[in-house]
């Protein structure tokens, strides 16, 4: 990694802050979990049957997961990714942007890491956020017992990395999009489209070649015992890839780029 490609992501990563888009990080990884610590201090018997389980954080991890993968981290994804993407034409400064010494694809790649990045972010927010519901219910009632329970962190770390792989081919998929269009509207649109469909198709046969379906597709396949149908991991791969390389030749080749 050159120092022009490093200069090129701090200053992308500067934009970002204070944007709408940080602040839809920010909540989106507090949001499930801040409705699970709201339940479970109404519906104490709901915390206490996580208890009594046996697999309390695996439990609590798949509840959360539940709604998160299937609708709000698509729709998250959209809407996170259309704002940073659109910055420069928000600001209209891609003219000003193109004028520095660095190159179309230090600039794009860049910006492809900053979402990343930022997605990652959201990934760490989430998981500490699903601490916090359980822990912070004990302290406001005695009666709760503490869970110190035994993680399996590799089994933790293992599905996240799982989860944020299913997201990687709808993030490239969104910034070739965004990048295509001035009008905010429109890329939000088309991705919202996108997850719609991604939902309403999850139960196809085919629905593995619809990278918006991914997230929601994992889940289910992670909370049966049976081996998946088809190898996610490798369609989101190279997806991923194609999108990438595909958004960086139409970002390369588009003539008014600002």
């Amino acid at each position: 990694m050159n120092i022009g490609f490093i200069n090129c992501f701090t200053a992308e990563w500067l934009k970002k802050r204070r944007s709408f888009a940080s602040w839809l990080v920010l909540a989106g990884g507090f949001f499930i979990p801040l409705v699970n610590m709201i339940i479970f201090m109404v519906y104490p018997k709901q915390l206490l049957s996580l208890h009594t389980s046996g697999q309390f954080w695996k439990l609590l991890f798949q509840h959360s997961w539940q709604i998160m993968a299937i609708m709000l981290l698509p729709m998250g994804i959209v809407l996170a990714v259309s704002l940073i993407t659109q910055l420069e034409f928000k600001n209209n400064t891609w003219k000003q942007l193109h004028t520095t010494p660095v190159s179309f694809g230090t600039v794009y790649f860049a910006k492809l890491l900053v979402l990343l990045v930022m997605l990652l972010q959201l990934f760490i927010l989430f998981n500490i956020g699903n601490y916090l519901s359980v822990i912070i219910p004990v302290l406001f009632n005695r009666h709760f017992p503490f869970p110190n329970y035994p993680a399996d962190f590799a089994w933790l770390l293992k599905e996240n990395a799982a989860y944020f792989l299913m997201c990687l081919p709808m993030v490239a998929l969104q910034y070739i999009i965004s990048l295509q269009f001035k009008n905010f509207m429109i890329p939000i649109g088309v991705g919202l489209v996108l997850v719609v469909g991604g939902l309403i198709a999850i139960s196809w046969k085919y629905a593995f070649t619809i990278p918006s379906a991914y997230t929601g597709l994992y889940f289910l396949q992670s909370s049966k015992s049976a081996p998946p149908a088809h190898n996610l991991f490798l369609w989101s791969a190279c997806y991923f890839l194609l999108f990438s390389l595909l958004g960086y030749w139409l970002y390369i080749s588009k003539k008014e780029k600002g």
